[in-house]
């Protein structure tokens, strides 16, 4: 796993931001006008083709017509690798600050939003990137290089807006300090880089967040925000010479500067000791782990160190997961191979399950790594980690939007084309490779480990430097391109003329809808409905394991087994089920044109024949005891949590009921494997539930594969549809939640009332909430409560809208610091009250209808959401003529409909507000 796939704190700043109109102008370091410069070609690899301006900028153009989008990604190479003493956390900072406007766009986040861009800013420890994918246009894409290329040299950096900015970015940070394995992963790491920056937090020291001086944070942006140290990224569906033109035009004027950038050069010293971190807080589950040196992501030993990752932490067969896991010692394993542009390091992680020693579990960590280091891995092991690692990069290869972002990570290490090298590295590593690099960095005085007691053996392992990557790769030609995709239109009407929409022989409903995919991707979702509010009575946690136990094997297929085969059939393959929709099943399934007849082989065994085991009953249990003891304590579940129980006031023994965490706990418990076995033979079955097929597949024979698949399969319980209650009486009220050291606090509201989305009042309600809340950063309650009032990093508010049942429900949601939860209340109810007395205005309405309309478009060209809302059509047994009404009718509301609306649902005076920190800590 590199460390694009890493799934703890990385500072990646969810930049949503609505930027507060600006005045006064900054000297620029560069003009957007200008005659057009030249773009050189300077290597083409698979389909991306790299080109060079006079001033430096690398542009790489990598076109796909079967992506009714285009993606635009500015990299920046400076991370927290390049900060200095007393910038510590510049980098991520700058990364909000660049949201903040220039001379030309003043509101960047409205500008994005009211185009229907799906956008985000991101700082790791090499590099800061900035993107947004929008509908294909000439007018969206030169928008976007304009925008790119502006806030490259022109942006605000003034000191009113770091000085609430600050703030938004402390919340962040606050937020972040509530994860106890996000903060034992940073302190290991600080203890493994004693020099290197590689040891410091992205997101930076509180203190020199707290205090930066806005001088030098206009010296650090203009260093580095220049085209030498760029490259922009152009993918999707776009015309080639409209992209070199456009990117000549707005970056080729720019000067390349007379300053010299240059390289860092700390470099780590051999570690001489093992070196152990303690980590002390309260209400998490307990966390073991270790950090090791290893070489950087450039070097030829890297792709046999991430094999190496995955052969330790896979599930089911990885050796830490049979070491902790099987035998119920840890909840779970992790791990991540940092791919970095100097030696990184292998992190490995476990949460400990409740009752467990955690020195006893690191010190049997330690163990199964060790013996690993000594005894080597066997054949299959290194074979299995192999097709897993290839499977995940040939699936995300056929995604153009998520390469095109992707590429910043292989970029930031020094050259972009690393991304097929290491493939091609991949493909040859064998098991010599991964028991040579385990017998050299495994090593006892090579690591940090997360842990209660100290061990010490003095030792010392050199880690190579980075090769020379000019020498190395040479004139890499790569190989051909990945199979095309066909333009694919995302009006709805348009695409229900595809959609062949079928009963199956058992019952279920289906709907087809074959085309052209990038790398013939195909993908499939399967919701089957089963029970009642009778049958599921004291049932609904059995009813939400049953599905996820239905995919940890079959009677012919051990766990590893399926995974393995899945794997070898380039399948992802999940399964899910939720307490808050209980007799709900849904399946899905992403493969490739010529894999989905075995894949729905596999499928079938699944769904027709699941082994429902006992040993992974109880080790699904595990992990999930492990998350519910987490929850005891996080403020953000606390309040949701507390909010949906008055919300849905139902006894303990229904189906509806919502659990807090030591209740759930107590459910989870009490459910047998006899229970889940009954539920499966009485009450499964394809009668009742919805099935869509999209991508590059022949439907006929897909449609006759499926049939068999189900032939037969018929619940004996019959299933009725479990509906909430709308009509609640609940009284708003404020409630608050002790959570002690949980440096952020969180506010929760809500309240439900009747409304389906096809009701007249739905349009102008959903945009009246895309208005208010739609949003941290461009929105009424992001630009008050975020920009204005630097309060939080997260606010905003949300409406779920049923299709069948005739309830909704209407939400507020905000982090802070707990000595400011009062003025969050204020603000969001100030807020609230004023636009339930003044209205909209005109220009906010318009802006509210083209960023909905933008966003529904977007959403329709990712084929697993087009799936959903498919889905959704069948279950309500409508078209998606549907959504083409919708649009229609958003386009007719008016500022009048919209206070009507507001006035008419949303009661201040009915919200249930919940409120969870340490608010002892801050005086409240």
């Amino acid at each position: 796993m590199t460390i694009k796939d890493w799934k703890f704190r990385i500072a990646n700043c969810r930049l949503q931001i609505q930027v507060v109109l600006l005045s006064g102008l900054l000297a620029v370091a560069a003009t957007l006008s200008g005659s057009a410069a030249e773009l050189k070609q300077v290597t083409s690899i698979e389909g991306i083709t790299e080109y060079r301006l006079d001033n430096g900028l690398k542009v790489l153009l990598f076109p796909d017509a079967s992506k009714p989008t285009v993606t635009v990604n500015l990299t920046i190479f400076v991370g927290s690798r390049h900060e200095g003493y007393g910038e510590a956390g510049m980098a991520h900072l700058l990364e909000h600050m660049v949201f903040k406007g220039t001379p030309t766009f003043a509101d960047i986040p409205k500008a994005l939003k009211d185009r229907g861009a799906e956008y985000n800013g991101t700082t790791w420890l090499d590099r800061t990137n900035y993107f947004e994918t929008l509908p294909a246009s000439d007018d969206n894409l030169e928008f976007a290089i304009k925008l790119e290329a502006d806030r490259m040299v022109n942006s605000f950096i003034k000191a009113e807006d770091l000085a609430s900015e600050m703030t938004v970015v402390r919340n962040e940070f606050e937020s972040g300090e509530n994860r106890a394995q996000s903060v034992l992963m940073q302190r290991m790491l600080s203890a493994a880089f004693e020099w290197h920056n590689y040891g410091k937090s992205t997101i930076g020291n509180r203190a020199d967040i707290e205090r930066v001086p806005v001088a030098n944070l206009k010296r650090f942006y203009h260093k580095f925000y220049q085209p030498d140290n760029a490259m922009l990224v152009v993918a999707g569906k776009f015309e080639l010479e409209t992209a070199l033109k456009l990117t000549s035009k707005y970056f080729g004027p720019m000067p390349k500067p007379e300053r010299q950038l240059e390289n860092t050069y700390t470099e780590e010293p051999a570690q001489d000791g093992e070196r152990i971190v303690t980590l002390r807080r309260v209400g998490d589950v307990a966390v073991v782990g270790g950090v090791y040196h290893i070489p950087s992501g450039p070097h030829p030993e890297f792709a046999a160190i991430d094999v190496l990752e995955s052969v330790l932490t896979q599930a089911p067969s990885g050796k830490l997961y049979k070491a902790l896991v099987e035998t119920k010692k840890a909840a779970n394993v992790t791990g991540g191979a940092f791919a970095l542009h100097d030696p990184g390091v292998l992190l490995l992680m476990s949460e400990v399950a409740k009752g467990n020693d955690p020195q006893v579990v690191l010190e049997a960590m330690l163990d199964a790594i060790d013996k690993v280091a000594i005894d080597g891995v066997a054949d299959d092991d290194v074979a299995r980690a192999k097709q897993s690692l290839l499977k995940q990069r040939e699936l995300q290869a056929a995604d153009s939007t998520g390469l095109a972002i992707q590429l910043s990570e292989w970029a930031s290490q020094g050259d972009w084309r690393m991304y097929f090298v290491y493939r091609d590295r991949l493909e040859q590593v064998t098991k010599a490779d991964v028991q040579k690099v385990a017998s050299a960095y495994l090593r006892q005085n090579n690591r940090t480990v997360g842990m209660y007691l100290p061990v010490k053996t003095p030792e010392r392992i050199s880690v190579p430097p980075t090769p020379a990557l000019a020498e190395m790769i040479g004139d890499y030609k790569g190989r051909e391109d990945v199979a095309a995709g066909e333009a694919f239109d995302v009006d709805p009407l348009k695409i229900e003329s595809r959609t062949k929409r079928v009963t199956l022989p058992t019952g279920l409903k289906a709907a087809f809808l074959p085309k052209k995919t990038r790398g013939e991707a195909v993908t499939l979702r399967l919701t089957l409905r089963f029970g009642s509010e009778e049958s599921l009575t004291n049932k609904a946690k059995a009813a939400e394991l049953l599905p996820k136990l239905m995919a940890r094997g079959t009677k012919k297929l051990s766990r590893q087994e399926l995974t393995d085969a899945l794997d070898k059939e380039f399948t992802e393959f999940s399964a899910s089920a939720s307490l808050r929709q209980p007799g709900v099943a849904t399946f899905t399934l992403k493969t490739r044109k010529k894999n989905l007849p075995a894949a729905l082989d596999l499928l079938r065994q699944v769904l027709r024949e699941p082994a429902l085991a006992e040993k992974e009953l109880e080790t699904l249990k595990n992990a999930q005891l492990a998350s519910l003891e987490k929850q005891k304590t996080d403020p953000t579940a606390l309040a949701q949590t507390a909010v949906s129980k008055q919300l849905n006031p139902y006894a303990g023994s229904d189906p509806r009921y919502i659990p807090s965490a030591p209740e759930e706990v107590e459910m989870l418990q009490g459910t047998s494997l006899e229970m889940i076995r009954e539920l499966y033979e009485t009450m499964l079955g394809a009668k009742n539930g919805e099935l869509t097929v999209i991508g590059d597949f022949d439907a006929d024979s897909t449609k006759q594969q499926l049939a068999m698949l189900f032939d037969g399969w018929q619940p004996k319980i019959s299933y009725e549809r479990i509906v909430r209650k709308s009509d609640i009486k609940v009284k708003g009220d404020v409630q608050s939640l002790a959570t002690p050291d949980k440096a952020s606090a969180t506010y929760f509201a809500g309240l439900v009332f009747p409304l389906k989305d096809d009701h007249p009042d739905f349009a102008a309600l959903n945009l009246g909430n895309f208005i208010l809340g739609h949003g941290s950063l461009s929105s009424r309650l992001g630009n008050r409560v975020r920009e204005k009032d630097g309060l939080s990093y997260g606010v905003g508010s949300g409406l779920q809208v049923p299709a069948v049942d005739d309830r909704t429900l209407f939400y507020v949601y905000a982090i802070c610091n707990p000595a400011n939860m009062p003025k969050v209340e204020q603000a969001i109810r100030e807020e609230l009250d004023l636009m339930l007395k003044e209205g909209v205005t005109a220009e906010e309405l318009d802006a509210a209808k083209q960023g909905f309309l933008q966003g529904e478009r977007v959403g329709r060209t990712e084929d697993a959401q087009l799936a959903a809302i498919i889905e959704e059509s069948l279950e309500a047994d409508r078209s998606l003529k549907y959504q083409a009404d919708l649009e229609t009718r958003v386009m007719k509301v008016t500022p009048a409909d919209v206070v009507k609306a507001c006035r008419k649902y949303l009661d201040p005076k009915k919200l249930v507000i919940v409120e969870a920190g340490d608010f002892k800590k801050s005086g409240e």
